[in-house]
């Protein structure tokens, strides 16, 4: 073998090839808008709770109503603090009775206390989050229907958690 051929294969192994991403680039062209338009863009809510502090004691005279809604295996214990329950609202198959509770909460509690926003829910243990969530929702606003559309009105959106009070089971 002569040295010019020796160069020759030389250079022909150390040539680049050239990339081709033409359908590389068409593939991205047509992906991204497909992916763009089919993306689902969700909205995330954050509510602010106030949770009860042991050290902070508040006063009962700056309050007129301390609303406590207690959330237990068979029904919605809706109270006062100050002067005891209001109304027990026994729970549907389903599940808690939302439709009652936002019902009372509107027609008999707010009317009487039109100024007071605050709420506390107080919970058994077993109570699942979705059940939390669901009473969170009935004790901020009640939707009624004026006039032919729905209308969202406010109740008590200033909402505290906790845990229920253990009921003594009656003695045999």
């Amino acid at each position: 073998m002569s040295l010019a051929s020796r160069i020759g294969r030389r250079h022909r192994r150390h040539e680049e090839a050239e990339l081709n991403i033409t359908a590389f680039m068409n593939l991205m062209v047509v992906l991204v808008p497909f992916l763009l338009i089919t993306a689902v863009f969700s909205r995330l809510t954050i509510l602010e709770l106030n949770l009860p502090s042991s050290t902070e004691a508040t006063p009962e005279t700056a309050q007129v109503l301390n609303l406590e809604i207690v959330v237990r295996e068979g029904a919605l214990d809706v109270a006062d603090r100050g002067t005891g329950r209001l109304r027990l609202i026994p729970n549907t198959p389903e599940g808690p009775d939302l439709a009652a509770l936002a019902r009372f909460l509107a027609e008999e509690v707010k009317p009487r206390f039109p100024d007071a926003t605050s709420a506390t829910l107080l919970l058994e243990p077993d109570v699942a989050y979705d059940t939390l969530v669901q009473v969170m929702d009935a004790v901020r606003v009640t939707t009624t229907v004026a006039d032919g559309r729905q209308v969202q009105a406010e109740l008590f959106p200033d909402i505290s958690i906790g845990d229920a009070p253990v009921v003594a089971e009656a003695r045999r």
